[in-house]
This record gives C-alpha cells, sequence and structure tokens, in this order.
C-alpha cells in the first residue's frame, strides 16, 4: 500500500472494460489516481484523501437484486463525483432517481445536444457547437433526475445523456468520455479534475521518483533488499529506482534460467555491473528451470514452477549476503489489474497469472518492493529515462517474468528454446533494420506445438511453425497488430525457414487486444 500523495482522485470500479481507460487519462491530465474496487475496504479508499471520485461502467444494471451499489462514505465525504455510464444511474439511484431499461439500446457513436453551456463540464468546449460526438454503451437510462439535478444533454433514446448537481459538484455522463470515440472526451474529463475538484495537477512520472524514492526509504529503513532483475524494462528501472533510492542496501540478482532472448545475459551484466555500478550477483540456473519445466505443458502451471524457482533461488543467494528481508520485483498496473483474484477484485475476471504477481510461493520469507505497481509502462519508461538509464534499454520491448516458457507453447527443451531464441533474434534484427521496432510497442516470435508439411529442396519436410507477433498499443490494456509492410514479413518469413533449423512455415497473428492478449500464453 502507497503513502498517499499531494493530490489524487479515486476511480471506483464496478466492472467496465474501459476502467483502466479512466485511469490512464487523468493520469494524462498530470492528476494522481488509483483505480479501486468498489467493494474495497473504506480504508483503502480514504487513505488517498481525494480531492474527487469517478465512478466507472459496469455490466449490471443498478435496479437488479445483485447489483454493485455505491459505498456510503462515498456520498457522505462531500466531495465532487463523476459517474460514467453504470457510474451515473447508479449516482442517481442512490440519490432518489429512477432508472428503467432503454426502449432502445445505445451502442457505438452516438450524438448528444447540450441543454447547459454554463456548467462547468461542458463551458470550456466550444460555443459554437451545441452537440459533442460521443461513445455510448448501455442498455438502461435515467428516467427520473433526483432532487438538485437537472439535465445538461440529452440524445435521441437518453433524455439525460449527462445530468449535473452544481450545488454538489456530482455529475452524470451516460456516454464514456475515456474512449478516444468521444473526441472532446478529455477535456470534459480536465473540466471535471480542475474546474469542479479543484486539483492542481503536476503529477508525471518523472516527479513520482522523488516520492516513490521517500517511500522506499520509509518501508526499507536499514535493511538490505535483493531485486530480481531479468534486464527488461520494467525490472531495470526498479532497479535503478532502488539503487538511487538505498544505495548499497540492494544487490540485484540476476538469474539466467535458459529463458532468454539470444545475448541477454551477456547485455545485462553489461549495463548494470559495468556502466551503472549496481551490485549485481548472477547465478546461471538453466538446469535447474529446464528440470523442473519438464514434461509441463499447461501455461498456468509453467509460470507458477518459474516463479517458485525464481524465489528459491533468491532465498539461497540472499542467505549468502546475509540478513535481506524484502524483494523487490517489477510489478506493473496492469499486471496487478489483470491478475486480480475474486478475492482481491470481485468485478474483475482473472485473466492469466502474472509472474511477478500471481506465480509466488505463499511461503515466501521476503516482504514485497514494488514500486512500480501503480504505473503504467509508458510512465515507467518516462521515470526511466528521468533516472539516466539507456534509452536502448527504457524503450526495449516488454519480456514476460516467465520468458521464453509462455512463448514456447507445449513442452519447454533447450532445442526447442534455442529454435525461438534464433527465430526470435531475426525478427527483431529485422525490425531494426527497417525502422519498425520504434513503430512497435511489443513484437516477439513464438514456437508453436504443431508441426506442417513443407517441401524443401526435393525433400518433405514435417517441421516446426514459427508464429510472428507484433503489436501497437500505448498502455497494453488493449492493443492492436500491427501493420508490418508484406516485403518485411517475406523478408522474415524467408530468413527465418533458410536460417533456423526445424522450421518450414511461419504465420503472423493479426488478433486485437480484446479479444486475444498479446502473448500467447
Amino acid at each position: 500500500m502507497t503513502a498517499a500523495p499531494r493530490e489524487a482522485v479515486v476511480i471506483l470500479d464496478f466492472g467496465s472494460q474501459y476502467s483502466q481507460l479512466i485511469a490512464r487519462r487523468v493520469r494524462e491530465l498530470e492528476v494522481y489516481c488509483e483505480l479501486i474496487p468498489y467493494n474495497a475496504p473504506a480504508a483503502e479508499i480514504t487513505r488517498l484523501n481525494p480531492l474527487g471520485f469517478i465512478l466507472s461502467g459496469g455490466p449490471a444494471s443498478v435496479y437488479a437484486k445483485d447489483a454493485p451499489h455505491l459505498p456510503d462514505f462515498v456520498l457522505t465525504a462531500q466531495r465532487p463525483i463523476l459517474g460514467i455510464c453504470y457510474g451515473m444511474q447508479l449516482l442517481a439511484y442512490h440519490l432518489g432517481g429512477q432508472v428503467d431499461p432503454g426502449q432502445e439500446r445505445e451502442y457505438g457513436p452516438a450524438e448528444i445536444t447540450l441543454a447547459d453551456l454554463d456548467s462547468p463540464l461542458f463551458a470550456p468546449l466550444s460555443r459554437s457547437r451545441p452537440t459533442l460526438s460521443v461513445w455510448m454503451s448501455h442498455g438502461d437510462r435515467v428516467t427520473r433526475l433526483p432532487a438538485g439535478f437537472h439535465s445538461l444533454a440529452q440524445s435521441e433514446n437518453s433524455p439525460h445523456a449527462a445530468i449535473g448537481d452544481p450545488a454538489r459538484g456530482l455529475y452524470g455522463l451516460q456516454f464514456h468520455p475515456e474512449v478516444t470515440h468521444t473526441p472532446q472526451g478529455k477535456e470534459l474529463l480536465r473540466a471535471f479534475l480542475y474546474r469542479v475538484c479543484g486539483c492542481q495537477g503536476g503529477w508525471t512520472p518523472g516527479n513520482f521518483i522523488e516520492e516513490s524514492i521517500n517511500q522506499v526509504q520509509a518501508q526499507v529503513g536499514a535493511r538490505k533488499v535483493v531485486c530480481g532483475l531479468s534486464g527488461g524494462v520494467d525490472s531495470s528501472v526498479t532497479a535503478a529506482l532502488l539503487h538511487r533510492a538505498i544505495g548499497s542496501q540492494l544487490t540485484c540478482i540476476f538469474v539466467n534460467n535458459g529463458l532468454l532472448r539470444k545475448n541477454e545475459p551477456e547485455q545485462v551484466a553489461q549495463t548494470f555491473e559495468k556502466e551503472m555500478h549496481a551490485r549485481l550477483v548472477a547465478v546461471d540456473a538453466t538446469e535447474d528451470f529446464l528440470s523442473a519445466l519438464a514434461g509441463v505443458t499447461d501455461p498456468e502451471a509453467k509460470r507458477k514452477i518459474i516463479g517458485e524457482k525464481f524465489i528459491r533461488i533468491f532465498e539461497a543467494e540472499a542467505r549468502q549476503l546475509g540478513q535481506v528481508d524484502f524483494l523487490a520485483q517489477g510489478t506493473l498496473y496492469p499486471d496487478v489489474i489483470e491478475s486480480a483474484s475474486r478475492s482481491q477484485q470481485i468485478v474483475a475476471a482473472k485473466i492469466k497469472t502474472h509472474h511477478n504477481v500471481g506465480g509466488l510461493p505463499e511461503d515466501m520469507p521476503f516482504e514485497l518492493v514494488e514500486p512500480l505497481r501503480y504505473l503504467f509502462k509508458d510512465e515507467v519508461r518516462a521515470v526511466g529515462e528521468a533516472l539516466g538509464l539507456p534509452r536502448q534499454m527504457v524503450w526495449r520491448h516488454p519480456f514476460p517474468g516467465p520468458g521464453l516458457a509462455v512463448r514456447v507453447l507445449g513442452e519447454v527443451t533447450w532445442e526447442r528454446l534455442e529454435t525461438l531464441r534464433a527465430a526470435d533474434a531475426i525478427l527483431i534484427e529485422e525490425l531494426h533494420a527497417s525502422g519498425w521496432y520504434e513503430q512497435t510497442a511489443q513484437a516477439f516470435a513464438v514456437l508453436l506445438p504443431v508441426q506442417s508439411v513443407g517441401v524443401m529442396g526435393d525433400y518433405r519436410t514435417y517441421a516446426d511453425v514459427i508464429a510472428l507477433r507484433a503489436v501497437t498499443t500505448d498502455d497494453f490494456m488493449t492493443a492492436d497488430w500491427a501493420r508490418l509492410p508484406a516485403d518485411l514479413l517475406a523478408r522474415l518469413s524467408n530468413r527465418i525457414v533458410n536460417e533456423v533449423p526445424g522450421v518450414n512455415r511461419v504465420v503472423y497473428d493479426i488478433s486485437s487486444k480484446p479479444p486475444a492478449t498479446i502473448e500467447w500464453e
């Protein structure tokens, strides 16, 4: 649990697919926020002393028996509230209004007509356009307003597309301002944060460093910390931040588990030991990991095995360092959200266990230090640059905690890892050469657990299939497949088939997230 920043806004999550986007937009407006389940303990929310609340959308109907409801303390806190979609209906319902099923559902683009151009939400927008293009996604609608509210906008199907009680700073939007399909949505959020809540702004990943250093120093004191260093962006920024905060109290432990990319162990040692002068312990545990993974094909089992094996190695190395109380990890906010179990966050479905947050053994002897736990990937990169890390490291594509084990689909063997390593290296080399590496957010190869028939020379082959994956994204919560040029894809296929033994077919993944995830496992 983090200490409260200078100012904050709390987003209560009622299960909307767009909840994380609300947090992204608020952060982009330089106001710190946290996305917290609506049913979290009051203390978890009030610790932030929020200047206002945003209520997310959600799939439920407020009048349903088992619908999520608004915690009483949110209303009694007498802070400004912005309800979005379900959040607006919930706010109206709890204050004495009425919500009913709509005669027609509204999904997708819509036009709303503004009824109050002097409202704090809409006044900053152009007076010359009394209509706004917005994105709707709802079946219910508010049919009677609570006392003190008046309608701010209407659509064809929603008599109250936006509502407000300026005296109490309570507002509701039936549409979603957080999505890009509402072009002026970000300005509406800005108006709520600055004009209604009175935020001063100025929260950036750069000044996050000072706050985080103070928090780490307060948590750790004079005790020792080990950091699981993989060489990826997240663990590298974590290590650099901790090195600045606690200096020689930090020991970075780099475990070569045999699941890394080509030449990665050498690159990690060069950066952290020789350039940053950080205390680094390198362990080659390739055989241990491969033995533990032998015969295992289930991706969740792989993650748990790798997570536990890491911790056991850390324990052994830490014992040689004397008393060590903390393990530092590069856990990010999307990791936390996607890994939420039912007991942690009822409204979020568990997609997969992230190595950083879900694959650790329960009897782990360390207390966790996770300074990046509430940051998105682009914010982490900004922190890394502010810390002075090399640009090529900061902007390196993400790499999963379990490494190539979740990109080798099926059983993990040394031979299959070598096949994948070679194909992945060709992909990255060609992306750099063509200028596409910087235009993609993440790109990698996957070794499929199937073989296909091919012809090489005059011989029939039955060999492995490599899938290539490249995506574009701002926040890794949603992603689209990268439109790599056909000639680049042809060159990649030709090189991989000719240069990687045992591969006779290359395919390209054109799935978006959602419905797919970025990684295959």
